[in-house]
């Protein structure tokens, strides 16, 4: 029998990290409006519009039941850019840069196993199948669909051999993946809801599992500006994150000490202008059910900016 624990902490795939700061406060409205910083909206963007998003993330894992003192460090900047093909329709187009360190205990020595360069590249476009406007307030419903191409390097290795999965900066696989996403805005709030999956297929021996997630965000106006034109604008944030995603296989057999279901809290803050949001967030694992000996996650800070010319 497979052994599963209960704790308070959970660990995030580097993956669901990356695409949720993809795909996550990319799609505001090009007008004056919050948005959830780790997943999707469904707000409009422009017609002929281009959108940039830049963002760091910090995502720290070192509690490690395995008995090798794992202690996993990734910093990235992702960069998004997004397209208004038309009034329904918009592209976009991520790439994560990584910088990864993997230390644990090995042969009675302490080892580093490291990589830094550009992960893979996901392209997705997403539709507005429904909207309802009314004064002061819109509802929108917009599935998207998208697929990662294994365009970073994805099988590098240093003095020890070929560096394991957790520490590549690439996956090497085409991986597909889909979902719909619900908003809702009023002048005074936000609130956004989504639900996607995700394809994960095998490249070099290994396939990471499918992933599930639902998530929920509220944005709450807390301050506006005397300014005389378009005001800026404060707002509060929580979003809620829950995720499941499926064991990873190596060589064909499932990993026993890898993925579950994670639940994550994010409280942020975000300082809305015309054209441009700066914004900051820490997810913080509340509730995670890991198998085996998977390594949980500390916290996961992010802070970025997104601009629309």
């Amino acid at each position: 029998m497979e052994k599963k624990k209960t704790t308070t902490r959970l660990k995030p795939s580097a993956y669901i990290v990356l695409l949720g700061v993809a795909a996550g406060g990319l799609l505001a409205h090009p007008s004056v409006s919050a948005a959830p910083i780790t997943f999707n909206t469904a707000l409009p963007v422009a017609e002929g519009e281009f959108l940039i998003r830049e963002q760091m993330i910090v995502n720290q894992s070192d509690d490690d039941p395995s008995g090798v003192n794992r202690d996993r460090t990734e910093t990235a900047a992702v960069t998004a850019l997004g397209y208004g093909i038309s009034r329904k329709w918009a592209v976009f187009g991520v790439l994560p840069y990584r910088d990864i360190n993997l230390d644990l205990d090995s042969g009675g020595q302490r080892v580093n196993r490291s990589k830094r360069g550009f992960g893979d590249l996901t392209v997705f476009t997403r539709y507005t199948a429904y909207q309802k406007d009314q004064p002061g307030r819109t509802f929108r419903v917009a599935p998207f669909i998208g697929v990662k191409a294994p365009t970073g390097e994805d099988n590098a290795s240093d003095s020890l051999g070929t560096l394991p999965p957790p520490a590549q900066v690439a996956s090497g696989s085409w991986d597909y993946f889909g979902g719909v996403v619900l908003t809702w805005q009023t002048l005074k709030y936000q609130a956004d809801a989504q639900i996607s999956y995700h394809i994960n297929n095998e490249a070099n021996g290994f396939e990471a599992g499918n992933i599930a997630r639902l998530d929920g965000s509220y944005q709450h106006r807390l301050w506006r500006s005397d300014s005389k034109g378009i005001p800026d604008y404060l707002y509060g944030v929580i979003e809620v994150n829950l995720i499941h995603q499926d064991k990873n296989r190596i060589s064909g057999n499932n990993d026993p000490n890898s993925n579950g279901t994670r639940l994550f809290l994010s409280p942020g803050i975000q300082y809305v202008t015309r054209r441009w949001i700066a914004e900051a967030a820490v997810q913080i694992p509340v509730s995670q059910e890991l198998n085996g000996t998977a390594l949980e996650n500390d916290y996961i800070a992010r802070a970025g900016f997104r601009f629309n010319f």
